[in-house]
């Protein structure tokens, strides 16, 4: 309707200008140069009106361009009071800004979605420039993972944690890699993958960090024990006739007819190395039996249970062990109100196993002492068990976890796998802190 209008309008103004030159030119032809010079005046306003409104829709149009360049679609243009030669502009103008207003509210509400999705997401997510090595973007996760509240630069990263900077930097797209680092005083597991984008001409590498302890510790748990049931089941099939054929031996060799024979006196040493293979393949059967003790828990009885009674019922029956030993046992409990779903038979056995071998690595200090501690660390409840004893290596730290695995003679190396089972099934986690002579600290983690 609008464009109509003006079309004739426009129409009726050309139309007019060309009756006026018609009328003027006639006039010069036929000498009437009076009536020529009084349409003169006519002819220009006709000419400057349509110039005009020419003018103002190419003002019209660089004024929304200007407004387009730098993205300020928030411009209304007001359509009834304006001459109708820009209405039409205007009209046309408003909807090109409703539209792209929506698509920014669509594209904004898009992002907003994404950054709510990248910060509930447990995987850490860094994107920096290459070139530049300025962070454009980080999100919770990896903040936490981190221990990092703000970072500007992947640059600065190599001040806090030198090692996981270089494995960052040399990372190619495409790639992972799993690195270990501390975290609150406790080993984590990162996977590490990287790709790169192209962004407005400058590359950008986006990293994502997946804390990957949990997995590769049930993964590693998985894999011993279906390793050691394929160990005892040969072990159990090859010894048990070995111990059974020696049991038969020597008792043939008690026979009055052998024993009271000439050559008694050689088979004592057949019959002494008869006991010796009794005695090795007893020994291999008590070890395949200890496995399977580790392998016997299946199922969790859960409930809520108070860290305080916990502490105090072990203290109770550790007592007169620690007493005789004069071991001073110390209880560190903030909030003696704290409790944990846990099987309460099952995490006993595991600090008792914890504490035994805490007063076995004090039983040298001039001053020995453990203490036994809980505490709440990013929604996570940790027991710590910590001895002033002689320390681990790194080395040793490695192994202590391995089934069967012992530092002791008598050790049957199956303690400390089996806490580490009990903790994996309550879907927490078992770790170790030591420094040589300055003593050792496990802790307990329970989700």
């Amino acid at each position: 309707m609008i464009f109509k209008r003006y079309e004739w309008q426009l129409l009726l103004r050309i139309f007019v200008l060309f009756a006026l030159l018609c009328g003027a030119a006639y006039a010069i032809t036929n000498r009437f140069y009076v009536y020529s010079i009084a349409l003169a005046p006519f002819i220009i306003y006709v000419i400057f009106s349509i110039m005009q409104q020419y003018t103002k829709i190419h003002q019209e149009v660089q004024e929304f361009s200007e407004a387009a360049l730098y993205r300020d679609f928030s411009r209304h243009y007001a359509i009834q009071s304006a001459p109708a030669n820009v209405q039409i502009l205007r009209k046309g103008f408003n909807e090109i800004n409703t539209t792209f207003k929506t698509i920014n509210r669509e594209r904004e509400t898009q992002y907003h979605y994404l950054q709510k999705i990248l910060e509930l997401v447990g995987t850490g997510i860094i994107s920096y420039e290459q070139e530049t090595g300025e962070v454009a973007w980080i999100n919770e996760s990896f903040k936490n993972l981190i221990s990092i509240p703000y970072l500007k630069s992947i640059h600065s990263l190599e001040k806090r944690n030198d090692e996981l900077y270089w494995e960052i930097i040399k990372l190619k797209s495409g790639g992972s890699k799993v690195v270990t680092l501390i975290k609150d005083q406790q080993k984590v597991k990162l996977q590490l993958m990287a790709s790169v984008l192209r962004s407005e001409d400058k590359i950008y590498k986006l990293v994502a960090f997946q804390n990957v302890s949990d997995a590769m510790d049930e993964s590693e748990s998985n894999a011993w024990s279906k390793l050691l049931n394929v160990m005892t089941h040969e072990i159990m099939n090859s010894v048990a006739p070995i111990s059974s054929l020696a049991d038969t031996l020597k008792n043939r060799l008690k026979r009055p007819d052998i024993a009271n024979s000439p050559v008694s006196h050689d088979l004592e040493d057949l019959e002494l190395g008869i006991d010796t293979i009794k005695r090795r393949s007893e020994g291999l059967l008590k070890f395949t039996e200890s496995y399977r003790s580790l392998n016997k828990i299946t199922k969790l009885e859960l409930q809520q249970v108070s860290v305080y009674d916990l502490f105090e019922n072990l203290n109770t029956l550790m007592l007169p062990t620690l007493e005789k030993k004069n071991i001073e046992l110390d209880i560190i409990l903030r909030d003696i109100n704290m409790t944990i779903d846990v099987d309460v038979n099952l995490l006993e056995q595991v600090l008792i196993n914890l504490l035994v071998n805490a007063i076995e690595a004090v039983k040298d200090q001039p001053e020995p002492m453990i203490s036994l501690s809980a505490e709440v660390q990013s929604n996570k409840t940790l027991l710590k068990i910590s001895d002033n004893g002689t320390g681990m290596s790194a080395e040793l730290m490695e192994k202590i976890f391995i089934p069967f695995f012992s530092t002791r003679k008598t050790g049957s190396g199956i303690g400390l796998s089996l806490c580490k089972q009990i903790m994996l099934m309550h879907k927490g986690n078992i770790q170790v802190q030591s420094t040589e002579g300055v003593g050792t600290t496990f802790i307990l983690q329970l989700n």
